[in-house]
């Protein structure tokens, strides 16, 4: 009746369009009323989810985001995405695609991807003759590969959650990003030359070097936050934070673009967004606590296994669960209240963490462009001033596109797995 109560509450919560984390609370909240449970337990387990060394580190990304955005960042790496790619068909598509990838490799979420590189590409895309649904379907769908290449906030949740090395699935996302990347620049190509999109002239190996050279200092963050990793000499926390100071450095003092007034605001907005994932943490670590001393992992696990004890089966049984979670749960809060029941279902059936770690985050991530609560939709859709209907029609063949990555990941774990083995082993 309890575990009634808990699930009721929050399903009612999410139909009703209450915030995940408000309604994570109350669900949590209910729970422990009816179970009489003393209410001083939420509190408690709340701070217990929070208080995790490595969450130190998400603050720390999105500040040096946030920072290396208002520095100038967004503009020099379209401009070296276009000097790379803009001249094939569908030029800008691709260049929307190889950006958002590049872009990813500093902010870490999808969210700012879509909002940073959408603001730019979608009205230029548009004035260059392309359709306003493909361009906002573009942008949507290549904001997914940013928390798939390093670094990647959701990834820093798993960690706090499992205790699998951040570092390792950092790096396991790398091969998955960059193939991720890759076949949907072949799908904008495909789309492209299908519907005889504009193509751009060739600017010459001059702009490129140009472009290049503009972009190196945003491009370097990477480096450094990959380097710092692999080397040994930071963890992710401080890495966050060495990376932070970089990007003030790089954008107040080289691009000159970061004004000194803007810092303060830079600050408060990073706080803010920093302060509401740190609260679906400790929400859901509540709810989370309440799943397991109900044993609801080890229940779904028996239930899947007592259908079948086929790893294949399992795989796809999980997968198939996780997009449908995706199209109407936020993916930070998917994962803090799915990801350790499933991760024992996996278990079960022989598959190894750090590869369940990363074909989950990746599938959730497929989950922000799915109507009907697909984040990057709704933020895409609104910069090309659209309903959601024409972007969603549009954004398919992207879907269908990540969802054949999604299996080649899931089905072949070395993708994700090989490159941790080799350089940390």
């Amino acid at each position: 009746m309890n575990l009634a109560i808990l699930i009721g509450v929050f399903i009612g919560g999410l139909a009703a369009g209450i915030p995940v984390a408000v309604t994570l609370g109350l669900a949590s909240m209910c729970y422990l009323l009816a179970a009489g449970i003393p209410l001083v337990v939420m509190p408690q387990k709340m701070y217990a989810g929070i208080d995790v060394f490595v969450l130190l580190s998400i603050p720390g990304f999105i500040l040096a985001g946030n920072l290396m955005n208002h520095g100038g960042i967004t503009e020099r790496i379209i401009r070296f995405a276009n000097a790379l790619v803009g001249w094939m068909r569908g030029g800008l598509g691709l260049s929307n695609v190889a950006g958002s990838m590049l872009f990813g490799g500093i902010s870490g979420t999808a969210v700012a991807d879509a909002a940073s590189i959408g603001g730019v590409m979608i009205p230029g895309m548009k004035k260059a003759g392309y359709p306003a649904d493909f361009s906002a379907a573009v942008t949507a769908a290549s904001s997914t590969v940013g928390p798939i290449i390093p670094p990647s906030v959701p990834m820093i949740i798993v960690g706090s959650l499992s205790g699998i090395s951040v570092g390792r699935m950092f790096i396991a996302g790398a091969v998955p990003g960059i193939l991720l990347g890759l076949a949907m620049m072949v799908t904008v190509y495909i789309i492209a030359v299908r519907r005889n999109f504009p193509r751009q002239p060739w600017q010459g190996v001059p702009e490129l070097g140009r472009a290049f050279m503009g972009a190196f200092w945003a491009l370097a963050m990477t480096a450094l936050i990959v380097g710092g990793l692999l080397s040994g000499m930071m963890t992710p926390t401080e890495t966050a934070v060495v990376a932070s100071v970089y990007a003030f450095i790089v954008g107040a003092f080289i691009y000159r673009d970061l004004q000194l007034k803007m810092v303060p605001k830079v600050l408060v907005d990073s706080a803010v967004s920093s302060a509401a994932i740190l609260a679906l943490v400790g929400f859901a670590n509540v709810f989370g606590w309440i799943l397991v001393s109900e044993r609801i992992p080890q229940t779904v696990a028996s239930a899947v296994l007592s259908v079948t004890e086929n790893k294949f089966l399992v795989i796809l049984l999980i997968n198939l669960f996780l997009l449908f979670i995706g199209m109407f749960m936020e993916t930070i809060a998917a994962l803090i209240v799915l990801f350790v029941p499933l991760l024992t279902l996996a278990q079960s059936v022989g598959v190894e963490p750090l590869h369940f770690a990363t074909f989950a985050v990746l599938n959730l991530m497929i989950g922000l462009t799915t109507p009907p609560v697909g984040v990057c939709l709704f933020v895409c859709a609104g910069i090309a001033r659209l309903p959601l209907a024409p972007v969603v029609k549009a954004i398919a063949p992207f879907l269908l596109t990540n969802i054949l990555v999604l299996l080649m990941v899931s089905y072949y774990p070395p993708l994700a797995t090989w490159l941790p083995s080799l350089l940390f082993d």
